[in-house]
C-alpha cells in the first residue's frame, strides 16, 4: 500500500488474486494492483500510481479511437506531466517531479490513454553495473516474475513486462537499449516490440546511448503493441533521429487480421537457439508453425564477430557518460546530480545505492572519454550488425525476416551475483543496428515462458508486426498464464 498511500490513494487490500485479465479500467486495475502488486504475492512492478488517472478516464470519454480510455504504465525513465517523479530507480532522482511530457507521452495522450502510473525498472536502465540483477532499483526495490515469484523479470523494462503479464494495466511502454524491451517481454510471456530507432523520439527520456536507446510497446498481443505504435511514432524537433518518422509513419495495425506468411522466406539462426533442450524444442514448434503457415525456412549459419560487442561497450560507454550528463543539466529545480560522476558520488555517499552490487559499469564510462576511439567504434559495431549484419543476412539469404528464440527462461533471481543468462538469442544484431526486433511468446519451458524473436530492416517496422501477428495466429503451443507463486510450488 505504501506507492497509493504517498500520493493520496487509499485502496482497500483485497486477499485473493485472480489470473491476469485484460484491464477493465482505473478502478479495477488499481484494486489488482493493491492485491497482487502492494500486496499477496508483492510483484513490485508498480512504483507510482497516477493521482490524476481518474480525472482522465473522465477526459478519455470525449476522445475517440482504439486507445481511448485504455491503461498504460509507463517506465519510470520516461517524463510525464503528471505528479509523479521520473528516477530512472535512483534516490538521486526520488525527487524529480518535472511536469513535462516526453513528446512519446503527449502523443499516447492525446489518444486517449490513460496513464495509470510508473513501473519498476533496473535501475539506471541496468547500466549501472555488470554484476546487476535485472528488476532491482533502489527506488523500487526488486520486481519479480509472475509466472515464478522467485525467477527474474528480466530488464531493464522489467516492471513493464511484469505488469503486462500480471494484468496490472492494459499495456505498458518500455525502453531498450540492447534488449530490455525484448527480454522482458519473452521471459514474462507477453509482447515487446523494439521499433527502429528514429521511429519513437527519446526526448525527456533519461538516456544511455543516442545510438541505441528507442521506447516501444509492451502488450498481450501484436495487435495491441500495433495500436501503441500508431500513438508513439511521429518527428519530433528535438530529437534528430526521428528526422523520417513522419514519412515513416503507417497504420501500423491495418492488415493484421489477414497478414500471411505463405511463401515468405524466413532466416533460421539456429545457432543463436543455443543448447537448452527445452528452448530448442519449444524453438522447433514455433518454425514448424511458421511452415505450416506458408513460410519457406532458410537455415544459415551465423556467428556474431566478437568485436561487435567490444565496440557496442565502447558506444555505450562514452555516450552514457554525455548523454545522461546532458539530460541531468536539462533537469528544472535543483537534483542532486547533474553529471554522471555526481551520480557515482551519489551512491558512494549513500548505502542504499550500493548495498547489493556496485557501479563499475558508471566509472569505467566516467573514464571513457577518447572522442576518435568512440567514432571508430560506432562505425564498426553499426556496419557489423547492419550493412554487414542483418542487411546482409537479408540480402545473401533472399529472406524478409531473421527469426530465433528470444532469450532462455527466466532464472532465479540473485541479488549476491547477478544475473544468469543462457547464451541464446540474436537481439543485439537489432539493438546495434537500430533495426525493429518483435518478441512474440511461443510456449514455456517447464513454466517459464520463451519468446519467438522476428528481426527486419530498417524502417521495416510494420512488415514486422504483420508477421509477428501471422505467427501469433498460427501458433500451436499453449502460452502459459501466469500462477503468481513461486516456480515448483
Amino acid at each position: 500500500m505504501r506507492r497509493l498511500v504517498r500520493l493520496g490513494w487509499v485502496i482497500p487490500v483485497l486477499v485473493a488474486a485472480s489470473p491476469a485479465t485484460a484491464s477493465q479500467g482505473v478502478s479495477a486495475d488499481l484494486d489488482r494492483i493493491a492485491r497482487i502488486d502492494d500486496s499477496g504475492p508483492r510483484l513490485n512492478a508498480v512504483v507510482t500510481i497516477n493521482p490524476d488517472a481518474r480525472k482522465m478516464e473522465e477526459a478519455a470519454r470525449k476522445v475517440r479511437g482504439p486507445l481511448a480510455g485504455r491503461t498504460l504504465l509507463i517506465k519510470d525513465n520516461i517524463e510525464t506531466a503528471d505528479p509523479m517523479a521520473t528516477t530512472a530507480g535512483s534516490l538521486a532522482l526520488k525527487d524529480n517531479v518535472t511536469g513535462r511530457d516526453a513528446p512519446l507521452v503527449a502523443r499516447l495522450r492525446s489518444a486517449g490513454v490513460v496513464i495509470l502510473g510508473k513501473t519498476n525498472l533496473s535501475e539506471w536502465a541496468n547500466i549501472r553495473s555488470s554484476a546487476s540483477s535485472s528488476g532491482w532499483s533502489a527506488v523500487g526495490g526488486q520486481t519479480k516474475n509472475p509466472h515464478a515469484l522467485d525467477r527474474s523479470p528480466c530488464g531493464s523494462s522489467s516492471g513493464s513486462g511484469a505488469a503486462v503479464a500480471a494484468g496490472l494495466a492494459w499495456g505498458a511502454i518500455g525502453t531498450e537499449t540492447d534488449g530490455s524491451i525484448t527480454c522482458p517481454a519473452s521471459v514474462n510471456g507477453i509482447v515487446g516490440f523494439k521499433p527502429t530507432v528514429g521511429m519513437v523520439s527519446r526526448t525527456h527520456v533519461v538516456p544511455i546511448s543516442h545510438s541505441q536507446d528507442t521506447a516501444g510497446p509492451m502488450t498481450r498481443s501484436v495487435r495491441d503493441a500495433a495500436l501503441l505504435m500508431n500513438a508513439l511514432v511521429g518527428s519530433d524537433p528535438q530529437d534528430a533521429a526521428t528526422a523520417e518518422a513522419d514519412r515513416r509513419k503507417v497504420d501500423f495495425s491495418a492488415g493484421l487480421e489477414t497478414a500471411s506468411l505463405n511463401g515468405v522466406r524466413i532466416a533460421v539462426l539456429r545457432k543463436q537457439a543455443g543448447a537448452h533442450p527445452g528452448v530448442v524444442t519449444l524453438f522447433d514448434n514455433a518454425l514448424a508453425d511458421l511452415a505450416r503457415a506458408g513460410a519457406r525456412l532458410v537455415e544459415i549459419d551465423y556467428s556474431p564477430p566478437p568485436e561487435m560487442g567490444r565496440d557496442e561497450l565502447t558506444v555505450l560507454l562514452f555516450e552514457l557518460r554525455e548523454d545522461l550528463g546532458a539530460y541531468l543539466r536539462s533537469l528544472p529545480g535543483e537534483p542532486p546530480v547533474r553529471s554522471l560522476a555526481d551520480v557515482i558520488a551519489f551512491n558512494k555517499a549513500n548505502g542504499a545505492e550500493l548495498r547489493w552490487f556496485g557501479q563499475d559499469t558508471f566509472e569505467q564510462a566516467e573514464a571513457t572519454t577518447d572522442r576518435a576511439a568512440y567514432e571508430t567504434a560506432r562505425a564498426n559495431s553499426l556496419r557489423l550488425a547492419g550493412a554487414e549484419g542483418i542487411d546482409r543476412l537479408l540480402k545473401e539469404n533472399d529472406v524478409a525476416f531473421l527469426v530465433a528464440p528470444t532469450a532462455g527462461p527466466a532464472w532465479p533471481i540473485d541479488l549476491v551475483t547477478g544475473d544468469h543468462f543462457l547464451d541464446v538469442g540474436a537481439g543485439s544484431l537489432a539493438a546495434i543496428a537500430g533495426y525493429p526486433h518483435l518478441s512474440v511468446p511461443m510456449g514455456a519451458v517447464e513454466g517459464l515462458p520463451v519468446g519467438l524473436s522476428i528481426m527486419g530492416a530498417k524502417w521495416d517496422d510494420a512488415r514486422v508486426l504483420k508477421a509477428g501477428a501471422a505467427y501469433e495466429r498460427a501458433r500451436s503451443v499453449a502460452v502459459p498464464t501466469p500462477r503468481l507463486k513461486r516456480w515448483g510450488e
